[in-house]
């Protein structure tokens, strides 16, 4: 008796905290996930457009076809102008692969070690970044430093286009998030410290090498580090869920049309961005995502059908779920590609 009563009790319970989690779940996100896959690949931009996304840019490279270009929604939703699959966007953290190639190309000159720490090109940070002593370019390069990611700050954000010129600030000073080489996280910071080694290192600001060694002979001639190098007019609008405003005005680095990005990840892939004996130094991935105010990109390349694929959308929140719901998108662009079918 009182064990099928214990029974009972149990079931309560779990049937009362299954349906208190499902008020929570996010059914857009299992409702874009479940959708029958359309026949096409604008036919799936449109959908997720109908999702809540602003606008939307999609580059597909198959090998052996020309390049396809899909877009939906608003490049700028108050003048109602449809998006461009040609207009500039912020790609934010996909610029860690071209700091990384060039890392790779540097190293290769001798210019660098990836086993040089940072306590060697940083004595000044020795004592305000745990583990400066131990912490190689290599570690930073793969997010395994342990050195906190500044954008995880709190402060940062209370004026974050005033703070992203003191960026560093908001890392020192502050306790490991683990142990060199332990573990992995994510941190912006690393690539901070990049991108100012490099600057030291040269001479010159780390763009124009950047530049000179990957855009030119790639002719990336729409690939533009500073919102100040760039027509605004050219570049599409950017939206955070529940604003009005658009963030298309301001600083967030690197801007590139979606044909240049797939272009340099195709070259990355397969190692044409390289030079001789620097594909076997490079020492991080192959894809990537970027992630600011108004903008979200993804960049992938997919070897079993070597297809390069580069999503733009406009619309963003950092709780998680427009991020979530662009990578289902592109997970059911891939799948119709695969299908044969775009």
């Amino acid at each position: 008796m009182k064990k099928n009563r214990g029974k009972q009790i149990f079931r309560i319970v779990l049937l009362t905290s299954t349906a208190f989690s499902l008020f929570y779940v996010p059914w857009i996100l299992v409702k874009a996930w479940i959708l029958p896959l359309p026949d096409t690949i604008q036919e799936q931009v449109e959908e997720a457009i109908g999702h809540g996304f602003d606008g939307m840019i999609v580059y597909v490279d198959e090998a052996g076809k020309p390049p396809a270009f899909y877009t939906g929604g608003w490049k700028d939703r108050k003048s109602k102008t449809p998006a461009d699959p040609n207009s500039l966007f912020k790609i934010a953290s996909i610029s860690k692969l071209y700091v990384a190639v060039s890392i790779t190309k540097l190293v290769k000159e001798g210019r660098l070690s990836l086993d040089e720490t940072v306590a060697y090109h940083f004595p000044e940070l020795v004592g305000r970044i745990e583990n400066a002593e131990k912490i190689t370019l290599k570690m930073m390069i793969q997010h395994r430093s342990g050195i906190p990611n500044y954008t995880d700050n709190p402060a940062y954000w209370e004026n974050e286009q005033d703070n992203g010129k003191l960026a560093l600030e908001f890392a020192l000073d502050l306790p490991a998030s683990f142990e060199p080489d332990e573990d992995y996280e994510y941190s912006n910071t690393n690539y901070l410290l990049l991108r100012q080694l490099m600057d030291k290192l040269l001479g010159y600001q780390h763009q124009r090498f950047i530049k000179e060694r990957i855009l030119i002979p790639l002719n990336l001639n729409n690939t533009y580090f500073s919102i100040k190098d760039v027509d605004l007019g050219d570049v599409m609008s950017g939206y955070y869920v529940g604003y009005d405003d658009d963030f298309k005005a301001r600083e967030y680095g690197m801007l590139a049309t979606a044909q240049d990005v797939g272009i340099f990840l195709r070259a990355l892939n397969d190692g044409s961005v390289f030079d001789d004996g620097e594909k076997e130094i490079y020492p991080y991935v192959y894809d990537h995502g970027g992630l600011v105010v108004g903008y979200q990109s993804l960049a992938e390349y997919h070897k079993d059908i070597d297809a390069v694929v580069v999503q733009f959308i406009n619309t963003t929140d950092f709780n998680g779920y427009e991020w979530n719901l662009s990578e289902i998108t592109i997970n059911r662009i891939v799948k119709i590609l695969r299908r044969g079918s775009s």
